[in-house]
């Protein structure tokens, strides 16, 4: 029987993979896509029943730690000041996520030349300006062109409905003479490619049932597999192989049944996030590589950057009906995103303004923080915030840093025997800095919108979404991991698609530059077929 071997073997489905497996099923090669989850019922999603927000502290808890689902692997956090969050299965952390869609800013890839910290990225925003808008028209992103702080861009749909939460501080941005605009959101505010509008259910964050919110298992794996990409599920990778030519040539890996195969590859792509891919890179050691397979350089998990993050709640006399609606897209300010010496720290951040959380977690929050007391004041208090409260995210940028990291835990495995990542990560001095003044003007800004009571949360710890750094983008072999199209520089049949070859973390949230940058390194393999390995 003649061996089985496929051209594109990509490990990983979420954000990053569906993108590029949907732009090289354009070169009619063999792809194949291993996902260690499994395919989503958004039948099964909690927004179907009673006890929808209960689901979130179980199965879908955002904490694959706390979820413990039998397609998740332990993370060791004991070490970090920042919890990692993620999911595993088709559609990977958009399944979960709040598709809050910004992009990176121009500077963000300029951060060394500008305010001298850091490195430049070896690309500019111009680079993946293309790929920014026809990730938006795949995705289906919702947004208003025009925005000063940002370059020219046109949404394909037009923005969500801005709701009570989004009026009322905005009129604080306002008073204060604040930049702020309608967020670019990865959901539908209109029917769009077979998938209709947002209904403002609220919980987005434990699947969309409406199919409304563009995880990538609804918008970019059904037509890829239409176009002959295999996807299979419940196969989770354990290492990456090399032949004697120093070449990839294929993974092992365990299938649903838990037996151990091997998929022979020409060529190997990861898109397994900014810790999944520096775990397994470590986990493949050979007599080339004994630290980590494409680690000549030895940053192979480090410069983890997260995005700091802090939370501040403005309680409103008049109701907001803040549990309605997408929880995390309403409308930003970058009034302080880029750099400004006599704030005290280097770049900056997004206030994000997010609506206020359902009945039951509104409860529990209010008891923990003392504001809803148990007893018989508590229908009260509960009817004073529930539905009055408005809340300023702050997405802080994170600089990398080489001590903040990835390894490969000694004890902890998964269900597969697999060793666990290991997180160390500490905020500098700078992401506190910067964190606290954002929390301060968040507050001047909920005060100036007329609230009248305040409550403060950061730097918050389950705040580890956006995981990225650990394989970085760069010309120099010995300052980066890959080059500037994604290709390792020791291994030339082996590409890196997700938020580990970020070389800076900018200050919104990252699924869109994920994205653009994995349609990029697909477009750039395409234009190079001929010549791919030289």
């Amino acid at each position: 029987m003649a061996e089985d071997v496929v051209d594109v073997l990509i490990i990983g489905a979420g954000a990053s993979g569906a993108a590029v497996a949907w732009s090289l099923a354009d070169t009619r090669m063999r792809i194949v896509c291993l996902e260690q989850g499994d395919w989503m019922n958004p039948a099964k999603y909690p927004s179907n029943a009673a006890n929808w927000e209960s689901q979130s502290f179980g199965p879908y808890n955002i904490d694959p730690n706390v979820r413990g689902l039998d397609t998740d692997y332990p993370i060791n956090n004991r070490d970090s000041d920042v919890t990692v969050v993620n999911f595993n299965g088709v559609g990977g952390s958009t399944i979960l996520y709040a598709a809050h869609f910004p992009r990176l800013h121009p500077s963000d890839f300029k951060v060394k030349s500008l305010d001298g910290v850091a490195d430049d990225w070896p690309i500019d925003y111009d680079t993946l300006e293309p790929y920014f808008a026809q990730n938006d028209c795949v995705m289906g992103v919702s947004g208003l062109s025009g925005d000063p702080m940002c370059p020219p861009k046109q949404p394909p749909l037009p923005p969500l409905p801005l709701g009570l939460v989004g009026e009322t501080v905005a009129r604080g941005f306002n008073a204060l003479g604040w930049h702020w605009w309608p967020s670019d959101s990865a959901i539908i505010s209109q029917p769009y490619e077979g998938r209709d509008r947002c209904l403002n259910l609220g919980p987005c964050m434990s699947g969309c049932a409406q199919g409304a919110k563009s995880s990538t298992d609804i918008t970019y794996w059904p037509d890829a597999i239409r176009r002959r990409v295999e996807l299979r599920t419940r196969c989770r990778v354990r290492e990456i192989t090399l032949n004697d030519d120093g070449f990839a040539d294929g993974v092992i890996y365990f299938n649903a049944d838990g037996e151990e195969c091997f998929q022979r590859a020409e060529v190997v792509v990861m898109a397994c996030n900014g810790v999944g891919t520096p775990r397994l890179l470590l986990n493949s050691t050979s007599s080339r590589f004994p630290d980590g397979l494409a680690n000549s350089s030895g940053l192979v998990g480090r410069n983890l950057m997260f995005h700091p993050a802090g939370l501040v709640q403005g309680r409103f006399e008049e109701r907001l009906d803040s549990h309605k609606g997408p929880q995390g897209c309403c409308i930003l300010s970058k009034e302080f995103y880029e750099t400004d010496l006599e704030r005290g720290f280097v770049r900056g951040y997004t206030m994000q303004i997010n609506r206020g959380p359902g009945p039951l977690n509104t409860a529990m929050t209010g008891y923990v923080n003392g504001t809803i007391p148990w007893g018989p004041d508590h229908h009260d208090a509960f009817r004073q915030r529930f539905d009055h409260v408005a809340a300023i995210g702050i997405i802080g940028e994170d600089l990398p840093e080489e001590h903040n990291t990835v390894t490969l835990d000694p004890a902890l495995t998964d269900s597969d025997g697999i060793p666990a990542p290991r997180i160390t990560y500490r905020y500098s001095e700078n992401s506190r800095k910067l964190i606290a003044h954002g929390m301060a003007r968040a507050e001047e800004a909920l005060r100036a919108a007329g609230a009248v009571d305040i409550i403060s949360d950061g730097p918050k710890p389950l705040a580890g979404w956006h995981l990225l750094g650990t394989a970085r983008m760069g010309d120099d072999p010995e300052t980066s991991v890959v080059n500037r199209w994604g290709r390792s520089h020791d291994v030339r049949n082996l590409f890196v698609v997700d938020g580990s070859i970020f070389v800076t973390g900018g200050a919104v949230n990252p699924t869109s530059t994920i994205q653009a940058l994995a349609l990029y390194v697909a477009d750039t393999m395409k234009n190079n077929l001929a010549n791919l390995f030289d």
